[in-house]
Parts: C-alpha cells; structure tokens; sequence
C-alpha cells in the first residue's frame, strides 16, 4: 500500500532536513506533502528545494492557522491508501512507520496508532507534559470507554478514506482528540503498537501548552454530547 505521510510545519528550520532525508529513506511505497503554516524562520527557503520532486509535494499557506488545519491540508492533497501524520521535529522517528504499517497492509486492521507508553525505556518528557498526557489519556478511556494507552501520538495511522469521512474541523492541537471521539463513536478498533520518543523541551521548539490540553478536554466533551 502507499503511504501518504502528512507532514505539517511551522519555523522548524533546524530539524526539517534531517526529518525529511529520513522519510525519503523508508524502503516503501510513499508520498510526502509537506504544509508549511506560515514560517518566519528559513523553513520556506528549505522547503523551495523539494519543490518538484517525486514522492514529495509542498503547499504553501498564507496566514498561520495550527496543526490542525495543516494536517487537513496534507489530507486533500494524499493518493496513498493509507495516511499518517509526521511532525516535522525529531521526536518520532520514522523508521517505525514501517512496521506501524504491517497490519494494515496485511488487512487485519483500519487504524493503527504508535504509543510511546508501550516502550518502557522511553525518556519522559517535562513532568508537566507527562502528567498532563497521562491525565488526558486517562479522561479519554473513561469517557469513550476504549483502551488505549497514548492518545496523544503524533502516530495516528489509518486508512485514507476512514480518515477523510471522520470530516475533520480541527484547527490546532485538537486534532487528536477530535480523530479519537470520532474513531470510538463509530466503534472503530485502535490497534496500539510501541514506538521511540525522543521528547524536546520548549526552548527546542516543542510548541504545545497548557492551553492546549484544555483545548483537548473541551473538544472530548463536545464530540461526546454530540449526535
């Protein structure tokens, strides 16, 4: 199966390079489109030089919007069968794509999320973070009734036409929550598979806030009491 890895970015300068020679390395069938939200750093001078190459698509946007709408961007532009989202830092590494990918190649599943939790050796993140992600993650079993142990992952994998009919509206960092209400709603099975994490600190550019999480519960909430 092809793979469309969406991959949104904002002022990464010094990790896209890197982030982007590794997922043209993956000894697979794939496409990256890479949606620049509206950098003011040198990441659009970087992002010229993948204009036109194959496997790769770049879209620019004007005005800064969030992950949210880059990601919905990256989806209209997939033809792969199945799509994931990549940060364009280094905290996750793609090699583990790979094997994320497995199962639903071989059609035992639809959706397949990487969880930093089911790798035991992984360093934490700032105790902030980690105790807001866990809380988060909690609340989100109980109020959805699945199990799953990392709803934060940036490793959302599934088919792309699942992924298209959830007709995602998020805008910022509620893109995870929003995929997850929607996914449990409809009984969807999560297969969690673990992955490494190589968690960055604020001043390396990690980008979410406290301000986020409450974001997230909000956006929880609102798709529970929805139709």
């Amino acid at each position: 199966m092809k793979l469309s890895i969406l991959m949104p970015v904002y002022n990464e300068e010094a990790t896209l390079e890197e982030i982007t020679r590794r997922v043209m390395a993956l000894p697979i069938e794939k496409e990256l489109i890479l949606v620049d939200d509206c950098s003011t750093d040198r990441t659009r001078e970087i992002l010229k030089q993948y204009e036109g190459r194959p496997e790769m698509k770049v879209v620019y946007l004007e005005k800064n919007h969030g992950k949210g709408h880059a990601v919905r961007t990256a989806l209209d532009h997939a033809t792969g069968e199945v799509v994931v989202v990549q940060d364009a830092d280094l905290e996750y590494n793609p090699a583990e794509l790979v094997p994320l990918l497995a199962p639903i190649e071989r059609g035992e599943v639809d959706v397949v999320f990487g969880s930093r939790r089911l790798k035991k050796d992984n360093p934490r993140s700032l105790l902030t973070f980690f105790i807001g992600g866990m809380t988060l993650n909690w609340i989100t079993c109980r109020m959805y009734r699945i199990q799953i142990t990392d709803c934060a992952t940036c490793y959302k994998m599934m088919k792309t036409d699942l992924m298209r009919s959830l007709s995602l509206r998020c805008e910022r960092f509620e893109f995870c929550p929003e995929v997850i209400a929607k996914l449990a709603k409809r009984k969807v099975p999560i297969v969690e598979l673990p992955i490494s994490y190589a968690p960055r600190t604020i001043e390396e550019g990690k980008k979410i806030r406290w301000r986020d999480g409450v974001e997230a519960l909000w956006t929880l909430l609102k798709f529970r009491l929805s139709d």
